[in-house]
């Protein structure tokens, strides 16, 4: 050795011993791995299971910390062989290597000769020598050498070697070797073959070296581990086809931004994570049950492509527990199969159809204007409105005549649900539905009497979490976060529905036999256990619909086009229905399902349906509110209680009228005429307006003022039987002058009445 290197060797010495202080500041194994964090999040199911993987960090793609038994043995010998041979030798620094190279090569070149494995991860420990910061001064160089001998008293070698593995960057954005051999070769760490191994030994030098460099580097790598397996054997020169396979990895991107069979739920937890503050933890554990969400996804998968040449690639399914509103399932579209397979089925607004008529008849049995038996004629039916007749029509173009309010639900017959809300209203149905959690974009008078057929636009998780009302004896809660909770706390419910109605309404929809009419007696919807469900189908057949529920579980599905194009020939049991069965048969398979208890105030009775010679229906035992029960139902008057034509309603004006007064013509002589359709109980009926009375009986005139007005009609003991709102327009008037009251006499045509 010359004199130039032992003056260098006792340069390094003295200053070594400077950096003694911030060497021993250096973490432990435990923590290293501890603070690691990948750029990605685990979402994991309620018992651990893997559901999806979501890149969460876009400045980084660093995957998962890798234990060193799980890393390919192939790896970790060409990392050695190329990087650090006697690395189980030395203790920290290779004096060997160091006495044997020149003082520059050593620490002014930016390959890194001698420097060993635990002088690297000393650097990448560092945070002021992280790569990719410019060559090391002699300083640095030193406070590695120091560092990587405490290292190497405090650490064992296994844990040096997996650190490193777990730190070290490699190509653009790639750190660890997690993510380059995902990345890369499309695998898990633990399966790199030799080629792979070699090409990874090489990028540890060169990261982003050209294709043409990393194979050279690989070939001599790969050759070197063919030497040191077989000695006596020949090594072979040939890299060709190592060079081909190095170039068309390093092109490769196998790793995708998202991965698993729960996309669309975790972004949603991560959203409600990210909104706690704080950084995104690397796992987050979810209230899905993994079996459950396999199978919805499988079986969303099946029915869509047995649909398949009936235009319908899209569907959504979402399951919720009844008792804690948390979400067990949630597919938001059908994957691959899906031209928008990033929309989210579940959140999407679509046009509900005849699912949201439970909860139509849910209002009208706890009104008090119809039983489970009442009859409503299904026949032909023109409905005046502001903008003229509105016409309903039945799914089949046909009428059934006189049928019971339990037929009409469980039948779905629009007919009669539009002539029940005809009774109901739809500013009073309006506010029923929100009141189930149904957050509609319109009020009632924008959608008219086509609210009772699905109009308007509803979410799938939202129409769900309304069965669920139902469910749970007409108690409304939201739907629970989507974070597995450590503390589970009971939700907050509302009453949003009538107890007594909403176990009719169950029963009517479990009944079999009732919808045997539409969807006969060996529907898909008819289940071994007790269930009651509702379909639906939009205009047009965009969506069709299968929402029910069990004891313990509901279950929503929609399927149709996420781009809104129509189906072919897909109808309530052919489309949505079966993939509503199979989830609750599944959900079943070991758990029984019985009927729920009736609640106080409900009474089963019999019941004949008149006339006696061909009755309308099979005589039967019915459900009433109590009170509302009596024996026989008939339309031609032969009972003593038979059914009135019409329920009490206002029949004038028009919910969502606008009445423009004429300057013109005197206020005075601008009446408007209040009607109602009453029965032998006319006479009681009381008139409000905005909440102050205005006046009794059937039929009423009021002076209109300019304004906005709510009108109600009430019973004698002040029931609200029915509420119309509507809006005067006026013109010369002047603004400060007080409403008149209203007064009798009749009524002049009004010079301008048209709806916005």
């Amino acid at each position: 050795m010359t004199y130039h290197h032992i003056l260098g060797l006792l340069t390094a010495l003295l200053l070594a011993i400077s950096y003694v202080g911030p060497a021993q500041a250096l973490p432990r194994f435990e923590q290293v791995r501890q603070q690691f964090r990948p750029s990605e999040t685990l979402l994991l199911s309620r018992e651990g299971e893997l559901l999806q993987r979501l890149r969460t960090d876009s400045t980084v793609r660093r995957g998962q910390w890798v234990a060193l038994a799980d890393i390919s043995p192939a790896l970790q010998k060409a990392l050695l062989l190329s990087e650090d041979r006697r690395f189980y030798q030395h203790s920290g620094v290779d004096w060997q290597a160091v006495s044997a190279a020149a003082w520059g090569n050593v620490w002014h070149q930016r390959t890194r000769g001698a420097s060993t494995i635990t002088m690297q991860l000393a650097g990448l420990l560092d945070a002021d020598g992280q790569p990719g910061a410019g060559r090391r001064s002699v300083t640095e160089k030193l406070g590695q050498t120091v560092a990587a001998q405490v290292l190497e008293r405090r650490w064992r070698k296994d844990q040096i070697l997996e650190a490193y593995l777990n730190l070290l960057p490699f190509r653009g954005e790639v750190v660890g070797i997690d993510a380059l051999s995902r990345t890369l070769f499309g695998k898990a760490a633990h399966g790199l073959d030799e080629r792979e191994a070699a090409i990874t030994a090489a990028l540890v030098r060169a990261p982003n070296a050209k294709p043409a460099l990393v194979a050279q580097r690989a070939c001599g790598v790969w050759q070197a581990m063919q030497a040191q397996s077989q000695p006596s054997a020949p090594v072979d020169k040939n890299c060709m086809g190592l060079e081909l396979f190095s170039s068309a990895s390093l092109q490769r991107r196998s790793w995708s931004a998202s991965e698993g069979i729960a996309p669309h739920f975790a972004r949603r937890a991560l959203a409600q994570a990210a909104s706690s503050g704080g950084p995104l933890p690397a796992q987050l554990a979810l209230t899905l049950r993994a079996p459950l969400q396999r199978f919805a996804v499988q079986t969303l998968a099946q029915q869509l492509r047995e649909l398949q040449g009936r235009n319908v690639e899209d569907g959504a399914i979402v399951v919720l527990d009844n008792a804690s509103g948390q979400v067990l399932a949630w597919v938001g579209s059908s994957g691959q199969l899906s031209q928008a397979a990033e929309v989210d089925g579940v959140l999407a607004q679509r046009q509900p159809g005849s699912t949201l008529k439970p909860f139509l008849y849910a209002q009208a049995i706890a009104q008090r204007r119809l039983t489970a038996a009442s009859l409503l004629e299904d026949s032909p039916t023109h409905i005046p409105t502001a903008s003229g007749l509105y016409i309903p029509q039945n799914y089949d173009r046909q009428f059934k005549g006189w049928v019971s309010v339990r037929t009409a639900l469980a039948a779905s017959l629009n007919v009669p649900a539009v002539r029940t809300l005809v009774m109901v209203s739809p500013d009073a149905f309006f506010t029923q539905l929100q009141a189930v959690g149904l957050p509609l974009r319109e009020s009632g008078g924008y959608f008219g009497y086509s609210l009772a057929l699905g109009s308007s636009e509803v979410a799938l998780l939202h129409l769900s979490n309304a069965f669920r009302t139902l469910a749970n004896g007409g108690r409304f809660s939201p739907v629970a976060p989507a974070l597995l909770p450590t503390q589970p706390k009971a939700p907050a419910w509302q009453q949003a529905l009538d107890a007594k109605a909403a176990f009719i309404v169950g029963d009517i929809l479990s009944d079999n036999n009732a919808r045997a009419r539409t969807f006969g007696t060996d529907s898909v919807l008819a289940t071994r256990f007790w269930s009651a469900v509702k379909t639906g189908t939009s205009k047009d057949m965009r969506d069709n619909w299968a929402v029910g529920w069990s004891a313990r579980y509901t279950v929503g599905v929609w399927v149709g086009n996420a781009s809104g194009a129509a189906m072919h020939d897909v109808s309530g049991s052919s489309g949505a229905a079966p993939i509503w069965a199979a989830i609750m048969g599944y959900l079943h398979q070991h758990q029984p399902s019985v009927a729920p208890l009736p609640p106080a105030g409900v009474v089963r009775v019999p019941v004949q349906f008149g006339p006696t010679a061909q009755p309308l229906e099979a005589a039967r035992e019915e459900w009433f509110v109590a009170g509302t029960q009596q024996p026989l139902f008939a339309v031609d008057g032969t009972g003593a209680a038979a059914l009135e034509e019409q329920a009490i309603r206002i029949i004038s004006p028009i919910a969502g009228t606008i009445v423009a007064l004429d300057p013109d013509i005197p206020p005075q002589h601008q009446r408007l005429q209040l009607k109602a359709a009453a029965g032998k109980n006319a006479a009681q009926l009381r008139w409000r307006l905005d909440d102050k009375p205005l006046g009794q009986g059937p039929h009423l005139t009021w002076l209109p003022w300019p304004g906005r007005h709510r009108i109600t009609l009430t019973d004698a003991r002040g029931t609200v039987l029915d509420e119309v709102r509507l809006e005067v327009r006026g013109a010369g008037v002047r603004a400060d002058a007080s409403p008149p009251a209203a007064q009798g006499g009749r009524s002049s045509v009004l010079p301008s009445r048209h709806k916005s």
